[in-house]
């Protein structure tokens, strides 16, 4: 079994910053990422909002820049999905703190702090069609899908900043799009939401929910119903994204520490969770905003505290 001061389980950008940080105290730690580090962040086209890049910044080239520096700190990487937690019993000595035990599929290690930076995944429609679509037209990433659908017509269901985001990036390529939204207005930024508005390749359809994915073999189009009407429409489209929030990564963790009630991690100031030693940041926390800003922070806090935590654990094995 291998050992750790502190073991991170998610690469996006607050478990890279975490890493630094812990990295940079000369704490012996772990990163385990499942996919390519970076999360979610790595998929967004332009981040125009991150502090010192007034000309925005590509998602890629930001995280790509945060893991060289993490990893020139000694940030051990490695790629793996952890599928349990487990955390001992009071060591013997009092005050000594709860070791954790965390298992991927293949590997097994031991860590005196975790720091848990899973993010989210999409939140799905649940409308008949979509599932089998998944792949064929279906999406939850514009960045990585939209130049497939060049001079075709598309639709993004949603009203928030990734929505309309992804809405702009996708008029690029598409012979059109059209905005799918609830609500009679954008729930996104002001500045976000001028530019889509006066964009010409972008159609909006108002208090409206999609009720179904069609098409045999790949997305053909779909069924719109107003909200306020009652009235049925179909669109043909050939690409559907879907943009209507997220669901935490946290399955792993069900019953070893606090949650609300969708499953995001209830943490005090100092990202500690309800377990001693086991410390939650980014956006798979109980929350007000979701930024890549606020997940460094938040991510830098993790690591900070997980330091003083091994530390005095560390002080008082030896005492």
């Amino acid at each position: 079994m291998s050992e750790y001061d502190i073991l991170i389980i998610g690469g996006g950008p607050a478990g890279l910053t975490a890493g630094l940080y812990t990295a940079r105290s000369r704490l012996k730690t772990l990163l385990l990422e499942k996919m390519a580090p970076g999360g979610q962040a790595a998929l967004a086209w332009t981040i125009e909002n991150y502090p010192g890049f007034p000309e925005g910044i590509g998602g890629p080239e930001l995280m790509e820049r945060t893991r060289k520096q993490a990893e020139k700190y000694g940030l051990e990487i490695r790629s793996g999905e952890v599928v349990k937690v487990s955390v001992s019993s009071e060591d013997e000595r009092p005050g000594c703190g709860l070791e954790k035990v965390v298992n991927t599929e293949k590997k097994e290690y031991k860590t005196i702090a975790l720091i848990v930076a899973t993010g989210t995944r999409p939140r799905k429609l649940a409308v008949p069609g979509e599932e089998r679509l998944i792949g064929r037209g279906v999406s939850y990433c514009a960045t990585c899908d939209g130049p497939l659908f060049k001079e075709r017509k598309v639709v993004v269901v949603g009203g928030g900043d990734t929505a309309v985001e992804e809405a702009l990036f996708l008029s690029k390529f598409a012979e059109k799009t059209t905005l799918i939204h609830r609500r009679d207005e954008l729930r996104a930024t002001k500045i976000i939401e001028e530019r889509a508005v006066s964009n010409p390749k972008l159609e909006f359809l108002w208090k409206s929910v999609v009720t179904e994915i069609f098409g045999e073999t790949e997305v053909e189009g779909v069924k719109v119903r107003n909200l306020e009407t009652g009235k049925d429409l179909t669109l043909e489209a050939k690409g559907v994204f879907v943009y209507i929030g997220t669901l935490p990564n946290t399955g792993f963790l069900k019953g070893i520490v606090e949650m609300d009630e969708e499953g995001f991690i209830i943490t005090d100031g100092n990202m500690e969770t309800s377990v001693s030693g086991t410390y939650a940041c980014g956006d798979v926390r109980k929350k007000l905003l979701r930024q890549v800003v606020t997940a460094c922070g938040e991510g830098a806090t993790a690591g900070v505290a997980a330091g003083q935590y091994v530390r005095k654990w560390k002080y008082k094995k030896e005492m």
